[in-house]
């Protein structure tokens, strides 16, 4: 449940801006917009659209004070804060046993352990809830402030399926949570974790057709959804029902949606229904064409990433030099889940004559998974592999490893200790643009 409102904390002051002029410093706390609490970023954004402002605000020194603003009607005041939410998070009151959160081992830093379940950061962020904490002041703002779109985890329609997977009798009442959003006309993307003989087979296919069923005029309820793999970890409570994932059921779910995405572009003009990249790659068949993912709906749930990261890579190559006035080797390193989708930039980055780039390919001991997708690779997953071994002049290392915002992989280890423990600098990239700079400057 949320905690009391507390003052929001600035991080940031953006120089230039109004709250720069103004004299706001980081570590001031914002207490009040006309009177008004915010609540998170949300009334934040929403209460500053105002062109007249009277702000309170409380110094680092314990202070006081009110500020005035007069400004244009949306115009940013610049300040950034220590979190989205200023009365804490809500959390999860589920006990689905799929959860990452509790495939984790203990001891790690506490923010590992937060069980998100948040309708603010949906609509901020894109982060996935279940609709079953809210109370009806919560729904009601949303209905209020058309907080759309939200990313809702749907797994199942059918009530017994969805109980019982969630471990929550609130569980149940899916199919009315979406007929109150079709009421007032907002939307929601879904996702749909598929647990072998629990929300598989016929299951799957009642659930993706009940969601299409909502999929009707201008404004679609449920604008899209997204079939994931259950992933687990060694860490899982023992007591679970949970299988993995196997190549034969990969290729199974990907003949079944495939078959309801042929019959949805007849229907809807869409393929509605996406699979993410990872039921390809532990099917070892091919990826669909770029086309076949529109205007990448689900990308966040790693729905087209592969092809869209190849797409642009493509693009962003033409700038790659012929050759290099100093030679150079790199290693980059990836999840061996996309070790063969990303050999044509490996080749084509080795091209450039003086630059050489060894991509290793790497599954994670730490969460004892066989295929492992980049994000998952821990500190000591790559200690383990890389430790004693000449890596060129640094490691490439995709950012998604890392902590939003910091140095510091899903096991605790930060960067700086890797390099250091590794004898090699190594260089954090968050997309395209970066990983070429990396290999030419």
């Amino acid at each position: 449940m949320s905690l009391s409102i507390l003052p929001a904390l600035i991080t940031t002051v953006l120089p230039g801006s109004i709250a720069a002029e103004v004299g706001f410093e980081p570590g001031d706390r914002l207490m009040t917009i006309n009177g008004t609490r915010p609540r998170d970023l949300i009334d934040y954004q929403f209460l500053c659209a105002d062109e007249v402002l009277e702000l309170e605000v409380l110094d680092a020194s314990g202070k006081t004070h009110q500020v005035a603003i007069e400004k244009d009607y949306d115009e940013d005041l610049g300040l950034e804060f220590d979190s989205a939410l200023f009365d804490g998070l809500i959390q999860c009151n589920n006990r689905c046993p799929f959860c990452f959160i509790d495939q984790q081992p203990p001891g790690k830093r506490q923010s590992l352990y937060l069980k998100d379940d948040d309708y603010r950061l949906s609509f901020l962020y894109g982060s996935y809830l279940t609709l079953t904490n809210l109370s009806p002041r919560e729904w009601q703002r949303i209905e209020q402030m058309r907080l759309t779109p939200l990313y809702v985890s749907v797994h199942a329609t059918e009530p017994e399926v969805r109980i019982r997977l969630l471990k929550n009798p609130r569980a149940g009442q899916i199919l009315t949570q979406l007929e109150w959003f079709q009421a007032r006309r907002l939307q929601i993307h879904a996702q749909v974790v598929v647990c072998p003989e629990i929300n598989d087979g016929i299951h799957l296919e009642q659930t993706l057709l009940d969601l299409a069923s909502f999929h009707q005029g201008e404004l679609p309820t449920v604008a899209s959804v997204a079939v994931v793999p259950v992933g687990l970890t060694r860490f899982r409570p023992t007591e679970d029902e949970l299988i993995p994932v196997s190549r034969d059921k990969a290729v199974e779910v990907i003949v079944q949606v495939q078959a309801l995405q042929q019959r949805f572009r007849q229907q809807l003009q869409s393929n509605f229904v996406w699979l993410a990249d990872e039921w390809f790659l532990i099917a070892g068949t091919e990826l669909p064409p770029e086309s076949h993912y529109e205007d990448y709906p689900q990308i966040g749930n790693g729905v087209g990433s592969i092809r869209s990261f190849l797409k642009q890579f493509q693009h962003a190559a033409i700038s790659l030099p012929p050759r290099l006035s100093r030679p150079r080797m790199l290693t980059w390193v990836v999840g061996n889940a996309v070790e063969q989708a990303f050999q044509p930039i490996v080749q084509r980055l080795n091209q450039v004559e003086g630059l050489e780039v060894n991509m290793v390919a790497l599954c994670s001991n730490y969460w004892g998974q066989t295929m492992t997708v980049t994000g998952l690779l821990t500190g000591q997953d790559l200690l383990h592999k890389l430790q004693g071994k000449y890596l060129g002049c640094a490691i490439l290392l995709p950012a998604i490893m890392l902590k939003h915002g910091d140095s510091c992989f899903l096991d605790d280890v930060t960067v700086e200790e890797l390099a250091r423990k590794i004898g090699t600098p190594i260089v954090p990239v968050r997309d395209v643009e970066e990983l070429i700079n990396a290999c030419i400057s």
